[in-house]
């Protein structure tokens, strides 16, 4: 590969693990600093985002430093080039089955509300959360005890798995069971809620409450299935062509282009620092928290000029102040059905 395109490889890279490392603490700062964030998926959201982070610090700073040292990184035997991808397999494979079972719990939430709760349940959680991690464990062992083998690709600029006809079995059981089952897996139940989503805002639904009810428009329905369609893209266009080009050399023996190998090795790694702003983005919930810890910590600036607690409160928020405290001590006699629950996003 020439000089230009390692350069340019080793920016991408650099710009892609400073996007995962600072979006993925900013979500483990959220969800620590603000409970309302915190869903019973939680242990599963922390999988995700340690591994993104994980691979943010590791094998992304280590391919951007791999394409411009002179000589190569290291011997393919060595216990660093080992490591490194023992590290590399784990924490991709952690994270995409994370999140394929992330997706399913949101399944189950929507399309079997009644029975979700006897479903998930928090020792079943935790099972799950311990048979993701067992199987990534084994998973990326197994080259390690001669099923498969890790070597450092000249092209990628990292110690991978051997992606040659002589370790196919093991590039077909990582590629089939490691990565394209669960992101098919996720695709697939986010495109079924998304398909719910629709139909339920073509119908209309009435929300209720102590109170009152109240009708939902539309948008509210298709709003909510945005960060899953945004999720499913990306996956896909990040991981369909570092799979279609491991296959490729798996299969045919030869090399895959320079060029291509390391794009889709940079895009696969992307995934890691898309995922994070996407949930930012995309969700309410998660704007709002940043919005109103922006503002605070503005506010208790020095520079802002006016200390917090001498600010006057606005109109606004006196008035959502009363109507909570209304909200929260009065009580109906009765309490209408509700309809079924809109899909929000994980």
């Amino acid at each position: 590969m020439a000089a230009a395109l390692k350069t340019l490889y080793a920016a991408l890279m650099v710009l892609s693990g400073l996007a995962s490392i600072c979006g993925n603490l900013l979500l483990l700062l959220l969800l620590v600093l603000n409970k309302e964030l915190r869903t019973e998926t939680l242990g599963l959201t922390l999988s995700v985002r340690l591994s993104d982070l994980a691979l943010g610090l590791s094998a992304i700073p280590l391919g951007a430093y791999n394409s411009l040292a002179r000589p190569s990184c290291c011997p393919s035997d060595g216990a660093f080039c080992q490591g490194s991808g023992f590290i590399l397999l784990l924490l991709q494979t952690s994270s995409v089955h994370s999140l394929a079972w992330v997706a399913f719990d949101k399944f189950t939430e929507i399309c079997f509300a009644l029975s979700y709760g006897s479903i998930w349940t928090a020792g079943r959680r935790r099972a799950v959360l311990v048979l993701v991690w067992s199987f990534c464990l084994v998973n990326a062992t197994l080259p390690m005890l001669g099923f498969g083998s890790y070597v450092y690709s000249e092209s990628r600029f990292l110690c991978c798995p051997s992606f040659t006809p002589d370790h196919r079995a093991f590039v077909v059981l990582w590629m089939l069971v490691g990565a394209a089952a669960p992101i098919l897996t996720m695709c697939s139940l986010y495109g079924y809620i998304v398909y719910v989503a629709r139909k339920q805002a073509r119908r209309g639904t009435f929300m209720c409450n102590e109170l009152h009810c109240y009708y939902v428009p539309a948008y509210n329905y298709l709003r909510s299935s945005i960060l899953m369609v945004t999720t499913s893209v990306c996956l896909l266009v990040c991981w369909l062509p570092f799979i279609s080009v491991c296959l490729y050399e798996t299969f045919s023996g030869q090399q895959s282009p320079a060029v291509a190998s390391a794009l889709s090795a940079w895009l696969v790694l992307t995934s890691t620092a898309l995922n994070p702003w996407i949930t930012c983005v995309t969700q309410t919930r998660y704007r709002a928290v940043v919005r109103h810890s922006v503002t605070r910590f503005i506010q208790m600036c020095p520079c802002s000029g006016t200390p917090l607690e001498s600010r006057p409160q606005s109109p606004a928020l006196r008035l959502d102040t009363a109507n909570r405290i209304s909200t929260t001590t009065t009580t109906a006699a009765t309490r209408p059905a509700s309809s079924p629950k809109t899909p929000t996003p994980p």
